[in-house]
């Protein structure tokens, strides 16, 4: 969690460590698509030979009746799953508007459900993420935050990088006076496989500006994201 964390213990104000911040990403992994028009890619029946190749070293027979089409499929699978690498950031959010009446307060939208890729074993993991932003006299859609969500989170990833990708995508394409972001996401790579603890959560956040400043912004933030469903 990004929540900061002060000392219990007393001491002189020279004996305190300098505040950390969370490390900057690279504009380029959160504003544009992910895969360049000019980016050389293996051609269609390339892929699908790949997954042929995988089906016989798990043993597989590959010229069975029911898997004679399975390399197309899961190559067409693939596009679905992982479109959100052609698909640029920076866009979802730019259209914005400014018939707020003064709101000054954060907008919340919590509950939105999204389905991801572990990049270390290609399995999936799916959560939630609640995103809040604070304003600065326009507001997004609502529909473009989840739109967000989907674009990062059809990619492969860690629930750390895709949370921090989602609160530094808002904070430099909307300039509000902060975001928080928390995602809580079940992992299959840990339910299905390897210590196979099924139900196990994890809970990722990122705060910027006025949340990250302000404890009792993050306490109200999540106490509605954890309020009555």
């Amino acid at each position: 969690m990004d929540a900061a964390i002060t000392s219990i213990r007393a001491g002189k104000p020279t004996d305190r460590q300098p505040e950390s911040r969370p490390a900057e990403l690279d504009p380029a992994e959160f504003l544009a698509a992910a895969v360049r028009a000019d980016q050389p890619r293996p051609a269609r029946a390339e892929a699908e030979a790949a997954v042929k190749t995988l089906l016989a070293y798990i043993g597989e027979n590959t010229e069975r009746e029911g898997l004679l089409d399975t390399p197309r499929r899961v190559v067409e699978a693939f596009d679905e799953l992982y479109q959100g690498y052609h698909q640029c950031p920076a866009e979802v959010l730019d259209r914005t508007f400014g018939e707020t009446a003064g709101y000054d307060d954060f907008v919340l939208v919590r509950d939105i459900e999204f389905t991801s890729q572990c990049e270390h074993h290609m399995m999936p993991f799916y959560g939630k993420a609640h995103i809040a932003y604070t304003p600065v006299e326009r507001v997004v859609g609502l529909s473009k935050l989840a739109r967000l969500t989907d674009i990062f989170a059809r990619r492969l990833q860690t629930q750390e990088h895709l949370t921090a990708q989602i609160a530094a995508a808002i904070d430099e394409v909307l300039k509000p006076r902060g975001v928080a972001v928390l995602i809580e996401a079940e992992h299959t790579c840990m339910s299905v496989r390897g210590v196979a603890k099924h139900g196990a959560s994890t809970f990722t956040s990122r705060f910027t500006g006025m949340f990250r400043d302000n404890p009792a912004e993050q306490a109200r933030f999540l106490s509605l994201v954890r309020g009555t469903r």
